[in-house]
């Protein structure tokens, strides 16, 4: 497999509840082989989530540290069934990378239809590029519906590193990600990796995520974070 260059998915102390800052968690990236990081503090309807005034200001960041590439973002709560996130355009639409992810203090645990339609919803937003760590058993997906669905709206499904390690607090994770990375192949479905990162040193650490792209033996070519400008041009929605 290529090496994956590209972290889609890390916190900052921002977030609230994450520990390094924009500094460290470039040193690390760079440490760990990185060219490139995405910065996608919780929006502000997660308790302890950044403020609006976070992201607006995001361009305060250099384009670069430590040789870097940092890309600017957000994960997004998706609030309602339809999927409905907790952002307005203006908030977002300059960011880099836009997650939308359920999380229980922002929605209730629903069944298979309701969650199912929450995340097709939110794929139907152009401004979201990925579906946060989805295989989440406390919300029960049509996974085959989700997949067609990301494959329509040219939206990223994430293998979310952090929920596939021991003691995650997401329970089924792993096997519906097999099912889902299942699907991706048969209809030919990019996919993203994301270490889900809390503190730097956990950033572009992807063992348990490469385990089971190999365990399922995923297509190389379906991977997103191999190029920094093949993620760049396929989240474009072009």
């Amino acid at each position: 497999m290529k090496p994956l260059i590209l972290d889609t998915h890390v916190h900052t102390i921002a977030s609230g509840h994450a520990f390094s800052t924009v500094d460290e968690i470039a040193r690390f990236a760079k440490e760990n082989g990185l060219q490139a990081v995405a910065i996608t503090d919780h929006s502000p309807g997660l308790p302890g989530g950044a403020h609006e005034f976070h992201f607006q200001n995001l361009r305060a960041i250099p384009e670069k540290i430590y040789g870097v590439r940092i890309l600017t973002g957000i994960e997004a709560n998706i609030i309602d069934y339809t999927g409905k996130i907790d952002t307005h355009e203006q908030m977002i639409s300059h960011l880099d990378v836009v997650i939308a992810s359920l999380h229980p203090p922002c929605i209730d645990f629903a069944d298979q239809k309701k969650s199912t339609a929450a995340i097709i919803g939110a794929m139907e937003n152009p401004l979201v590029s990925i579906i946060g760590h989805p295989g989440d058993a406390r919300y029960p997906l049509d996974i085959e519906e989700v997949v067609k669905a990301a494959k329509r709206t040219k939206t990223l499904l994430e293998v979310n590193n952090a929920s596939l390690r021991a003691g995650s607090f997401r329970p089924g994770v792993r096997e519906n990600l097999k099912k889902l990375l299942t699907y991706c192949k048969t209809y030919e479905v990019p996919i993203v990796v994301g270490s889900d990162s809390h503190i730097c040193y956990d950033v572009g650490l992807f063992e348990e995520s490469i385990d089971l792209l190999k365990e399922v033996d995923f297509e190389e070519d379906l991977i997103m974070n191999t190029s920094l400008e093949k993620f760049l041009g396929y989240i474009s929605k072009q």
